[in-house]
């Protein structure tokens, strides 16, 4: 059984490409064009917290930065809680360059015992057309993200989960329900019928 802070370094490697030094250097996303990582990530766990610096990052701001990412505290029940410092990071990282974007949300680990309650179908290259319509910009992606299922209506997938984040020993689920479909539990059936087929290969869904 992995700790939380086991689980948060397997999802940094998962999300992104990495230095020698553990130092971020790319999005790990397949079929798409090479992204930069963020310049800082803050992974906060209830037990303790993960930080990571982008490789061109300046040697000072690393170390501004990370005295402050040491200062904040683990993560409470509540989960939408502010970092302790969040208007310092910004703050400091304007002051290095422009900020694009900033992203923040929970992040999950699937427990052994979830099983869907309908069996959800394997969407591969030959099934492409069962995409059609409503996921379309996802059918040049189907050879990169698999495993990728669907819950299917009239012949037509309404909702899909697949990986979008691949290493040897994680995947990062991706999930989608078409907005005439959402309310009715099609995401937690898909995405449980995704993580039994990435444990099935022997890796960690997530």
């Amino acid at each position: 059984m992995f700790t939380d802070l086991e689980l948060m370094s397997i999802h940094v490697r998962a999300l992104f490409t990495c230095d020698p030094d553990s130092r971020l250097l790319f999005i790990n996303e397949p079929g798409i064009a090479i992204a930069p990582a963020p310049r800082l990530f803050l992974g906060r766990t209830r037990t303790a917290n993960m930080w990571r610096f982008r490789a061109d990052l300046p040697e000072n701001l690393s170390q501004e930065l990370g005295l402050l990412c040491a200062d904040e505290p683990p993560l409470s029940t509540e989960f939408k809680e502010m970092p302790r410092h969040a208007e310092r990071y910004m703050r400091l990282l304007e002051e290095h360059a422009s900020i694009k974007s900033v992203s923040n949300g929970p992040a999950y680990y699937f427990s052994e015992d979830i099983s869907p309650s309908m069996q959800p179908v394997s969407i591969t290259e030959e099934h492409a057309m069962r995409l059609r319509p409503g996921f379309e910009e996802l059918i040049a992606e189907l050879a990169d993200w698999q495993p990728f299922v669907a819950v299917i209506e009239d012949a037509h997938a309404v909702s899909v989960c697949r990986s979008v984040r691949i290493t040897p020993e994680a995947h990062e689920a991706g999930v989608e329900t078409l907005p005439d479909f959402r309310g009715r539990g099609y995401a937690v059936d898909v995405a449980a019928a995704w993580a039994s087929r990435v444990r099935a290969q022997g890796a960690i869904p997530l």
